[in-house]
């Protein structure tokens, strides 16, 4: 399961399951991360386009929605499965 032994654990102060935990919250960070990188993307390039074709404003605001909103659902659902991980490593 791991890369190292018990013991070579056990001589660094470290548990296979404190890793795991640790790894578990670095995946948070990064979805979180991506998620916010994401939805600022879609926000500048909507804005853009909004400044050039400002007649199709609307339709360029509902898509930017809809797509801020599956990038959020994908990210919950990431991070629901992150934290039953750590809730099931107890």
């Amino acid at each position: 399961m791991t890369f190292f032994s018990g013991s070579v654990l056990a001589a660094m102060g470290t548990s296979v399951s404190a890793l795991a935990i640790g790894a578990v919250m670095l995946g948070c960070d990064v979805i979180i991360l991506a998620a916010a990188l994401a939805i600022g993307w879609i926000g500048s390039r909507a804005v853009e386009s909004i400044a050039r074709q400002p007649e199709a404003g609307a339709r360029i605001f509902s898509t930017m929605v809809i797509a801020a909103a599956l990038v959020e659902g994908i990210t919950f659902f990431s991070l629901l499965i992150c934290f039953l991980a750590l809730y099931w490593m107890r």
